[in-house]
């Protein structure tokens, strides 16, 4: 039931944002990017997105997540590579990586009438 709560806050966030951004507009539409480094589960995210539209101008919008990698360089071998999950750790094996990218949670679109 974590996992729940995690997506439960991040898309009563977004909701409110996206509502906020709508200035009683109803909303048809709203494109995510989700960086795989945020640890969300997409089912979960789009089953907590109808719970938190229920009432306001969103109600009824159709959520769309994009997915993007998280991209790291690693301090041991200069490489840079893409991370599919929160597992911090260079193909080389070295664990001494620096995150570049894959923490963002962000409104890409929405359309709204």
């Amino acid at each position: 039931m974590g996992a729940d709560v995690h997506e439960m806050s991040l898309t009563q966030s977004v909701v409110d944002a996206v509502c906020e951004h709508a200035a009683g507009r109803h909303v048809h539409s709203v494109t995510l990017e989700v960086g795989a480094l945020c640890a969300v589960v997409p089912d979960a995210m789009a089953f907590c997105f109808e719970l938190a539209t229920e009432g306001t101008v969103a109600a009824g919008a159709r959520l769309e997540l994009d997915l993007r990698p998280g991209v790291a360089h690693c301090r041991t071998c200069a490489a840079d590579f893409e991370l599919d999950d929160p597992i911090l750790l260079c193909p080389c094996g070295s664990a001494d990586v620096d995150v570049l990218g894959g923490r963002d949670l962000r409104i890409l679109s929405m359309e709204v009438s």
